[in-house]
């Protein structure tokens, strides 16, 4: 696990947010993001875009490159792996191997938050999501945690989607050969399951 000091690719001081209904603190932005949202699509606020599970390894940029050839560990080798630092395409999980525990809690191997924070559960977004105002992007955004609606990134060819009008965003719990995830847009906001191969936010939530 990372300090907040050494996050990549990630600008500006993380501040944090309490929502007052479930006492749950969180960071005030998605990572990578250079300022909490001033509008739910404030592109200054989207953050990068990970593929689930894996580390910071420079995948997560919107910019980096893309590479179609599944990775067999779930460890970051500094560029000696094909896919190090890679967008990998083309397939419905980014690793060969079925590892469900890279991202479960602060301990976890792969945990991209900083010390002390870690990717909340399915069940824990689903009761942030329960206490907005709307069900929806709208409802997202006048939270506590300001979520912007900043898109995903497609397994297929690594292109950027929906981002001003979808929020995509990862939990930490796995669901058969898929993931869980928090979907929302103008019309509605839900709980569920994403290839873990797509690049989805990610927003911490303090231990």
């Amino acid at each position: 696990v990372r300090n907040a000091s050494t996050l990549v690719q990630s600008p500006g001081n993380y501040g944090t947010v309490v929502n007052p209904v479930t006492g749950k603190v969180w960071l005030d932005r998605n990572l990578g993001a250079s300022q909490v949202a001033s509008s739910t699509a404030d592109a200054a606020s989207y953050g990068d875009l990970y593929q689930w599970g894996r580390a910071a390894d420079g995948h997560q940029l919107r910019t980096s490159a893309t590479q179609n050839t599944q990775a067999t560990t779930w460890l970051a080798d500094e560029g000696s792996n094909l896919w190090d630092g890679k967008f990998i395409i083309g397939f419905s999980n980014w690793l060969s191997t079925g590892e469900t525990d890279l991202w479960s809690g602060t301990a976890a191997e792969n945990n991209p938050c900083p010390s002390g924070y870690r990717v909340p559960t399915n069940a824990e977004w689903n009761q942030e999501r329960l206490t907005w105002s709307s069900n929806n992007s709208a409802g997202a955004f006048a939270s506590p945690l300001k979520l912007p609606v900043a898109g995903y990134r497609s397994l297929s060819d690594g292109s950027l989607d929906v981002a001003g009008s979808f929020g995509s965003y990862w939990s930490s719990t796995v669901s058969g050969t898929y993931s869980r995830y928090l979907r929302f847009n103008s019309g509605n906001a839900y709980m569920g399951t994403f290839y873990r191969a797509n690049g989805g936010s990610v927003r911490c939530l303090k231990d």
